[in-house]
């Protein structure tokens, strides 16, 4: 690992010459996006560690990367000996980031950080804690000088998302975006989040792995709406578009010359949790500026009857290409010749078969026996296992079609469970039941729900460290804001039209991993004398292990409601597969 104690060295040399004594790395872009252009990657370039999550400090003599419970594994292996060590979030022994930059520093040193990398609301409480101890924080981008190898901003030309799929035009979205503006008494709006920008306007890239978006910036008033793009991802097709919608189009770059040309008397509306500190600053100084979560964001969340049909198709899709893969599957595993790596690329292959599809929604986590315990495990030439007709394999995927974003992850015995494996597995479908199945009212939080999914494993003192439900975007981000199940507290709603997994899990380290996803829908219940109740419609549709469930475990309704959904899942997949196809799915959806 001397490549990266070499980039420390360099970047403790900048650090040095600028009286910086701690340096702050995020695994961010400028857009707050989770997947990002590799120009972005700093983080994993300075450190090494790759994970979708964690954040890297850098002092004169020590380094770490801060890393929640999903990466306690994968940081420990990608950090060894380069340096770094792995600072796992959540543990006793583990101080918060800031809490131990603070006892590292002394009163007049200084925090460097990039401010293109970090929110607002970010850059505003780092601030405020170090002030406490007297410590400054400068900005400082360290990085760029240094890493000489550094890949280029990418160039990929965008499309038209056709409102056959999207269901609204982008005028429409306008009128009611620049309602919401109005409502909050603002007057300019400023939108940095890429799926924000794609949703927006109708448009979709190819910037970013698994997320089919577009590096721009945007600007909204009552009469003009403006998208900031470099001009070579422009055809004259999608110039066309952008007139016939009313969009004005210019140069990635412009956006800070328009803040700072903003009217002193406008009133500026932002999300300050996802627009960086560096656009912030641009505006013009004078300006009320309006901090709130973007308009767009719950607009967006809450899909239309296009949208929802669209994902229903997408689902079928997802099914077949699955009955496909797990056949193939089951008639080759006894070679021995499998590995994680030669399943997953297979698994892209049949669902590229499927009309419309775009891409894999996110990198597919082929976790074989031990592998399935890292929660975000992603195998690579080191730790490709082979796969043997024994054990478990835990098997997270997803597709990009152009009717919707799949995600479904599915638990499956290779050989003869054990007493304890079949009871762990039955106490994680316990609690996805326990969510599939939840009725609430209007104003029910996700995380008035979570333990739902919890409380048979936390009866035998068992949990996960993972959320429960993450909100999923129609053709657009796996994850998407700002609806979640988890035990955080989010004060957002869960309202009809929302996409959300559910997906509790189990995990026994070096031994195996369990968790079962499926994709579930927001729908309205029924009214009562008090007041109008909720529901969830599951939508993805493939069958779940039944070899590896205790029935003794399950209630009758529990039992019901599994008969219920395989039967869901055969009638609506069956029309699609010839007979011998039909005859495995008929077998892996009969009855308990």
């Amino acid at each position: 690992m001397h490549i990266i104690s070499n980039r420390l060295k360099k970047l403790r040399a900048a650090m040095q010459k600028q009286g910086i004594a701690a340096y702050i790395v995020p695994g961010t872009d400028p857009h707050a996006g989770e997947y990002f252009a590799d120009y972005w990657k700093e983080r994993d370039w300075i450190s090494g560690f790759d994970g979708s999550a964690g954040t890297a400090v850098i002092t004169l003599d020590k380094a770490g990367v801060w890393v929640d419970s999903r990466y306690y594994i994968q940081a420990d292996v990608q950090l060894k000996d380069t340096g770094f060590v792995a600072m796992k979030m959540g543990l006793s022994e583990t101080p918060d980031m800031l809490t131990w930059i603070v006892a590292e520093l002394k009163s007049g040193d200084k925090v460097g950080v990039n401010p293109l990398l970090f929110s607002v609301n970010a850059f505003q409480s780092m601030r405020n804690q170090f002030s406490f101890k007297g410590i400054e924080l400068v900005q400082a981008d360290l990085i760029k000088p240094i890493w000489e190898d550094r890949p280029a901003l990418p160039e990929q030309k965008i499309f038209v998302y056709d409102v056959a799929f999207a269901g609204q035009t982008c005028l429409e979205k306008m009128a009611l975006l620049r309602q919401k503006i109005k409502e909050a008494h603002a007057d300019v709006f400023v939108l940095n989040t890429l799926d924000d920008i794609a949703w927006l306007f109708n448009i979709r890239g190819k910037d970013v792995t698994y997320n089919p978006v577009a590096t721009a910036y945007a600007l909204v008033d009552d009469t003009e709406a403006v998208i900031y793009i470099s001009p070579e991802k422009l055809s004259e097709e999608v110039r066309s578009y952008f007139a016939s919608q009313q969009v004005l189009v210019k140069d990635y770059q412009q956006i800070y010359k328009d803040l700072g040309s903003i009217s002193k008397d406008k009133r500026v509306l932002l999300d300050g949790s996802k627009i960086n500190q560096s656009l912030f600053e641009a505006i013009t100084p004078e300006c009320a500026v309006i901090n709130r979560m973007s308009p767009v964001t719950m607009l967006k969340s809450i899909k239309n009857e296009k949208e929802i049909s669209g994902m229903r198709q997408a689902m079928i899709k997802d099914g077949v290409a699955l009955t496909r893969f797990f056949m193939w599957f089951e008639s080759t595993v006894s070679s021995g010749e499998l590995t994680e790596i030669s399943i997953a690329e297979k698994l892209y292959d049949f669902r590229a078969e499927q009309s419309n599809f775009f891409g894999e929604s996110f990198g597919t986590i082929a976790g074989y026996a031990g592998h399935g315990a890292i929660v975000h495990y992603k195998a690579d030439e080191q730790s490709n296992a082979k796969i043997f007709p024994e054990g478990i394999l835990l098997l997270d995927s997803g597709g990009q079609f152009f009717e919707g974003t799949t995600d479904i992850t599915r638990t499956i015995t290779l050989g003869n469970p054990t007493p304890q494996q079949k009871t762990d597995f039955t106490l994680v479908l316990k609690g996805h039941i326990g969510i599939a199945t939840a009725v609430f009212p209007v104003g029910t939080r996700g995380s008035q729900l979570d333990i739902l999914a919890r409380k048979a494993m936390w009866d035998r003192r068992l949990n996960y460290g993972h959320g429960t439900g993450h909100g999923v975007g129609h053709f657009l981000n796996v994850h998407e804001g700002p609806q979640n199940i988890r035990m955080d507290e989010n004060p957002v709603t869960l309202q009809p039209g929302m996409f959300i997994s559910n997906e509790p899990g189990l995990y026994r380290t070096d031994e195996y991993g369990i968790r079962i996803e499926n994709l579930i829908m927001v729908a309205p219940d029924q009214q009562s004398e008090f007041g109008q109740f909720l529901r969830f419609e599951t939508l993805t549709l493939f069958p779940i292990d039944v070899n590896l469930i205790d029935k003794d475990l399950l209630t009758k309704a529990e039992t019901d409601w599994l008969n219920a959904y395989h039967q869901q899942v055969y009638e609506k997949i069956a029309l699609h597969l010839n007979e011998v196809e039909k005859e495995w799915l008929r077998d892996k959806t009969k009855a308990i």
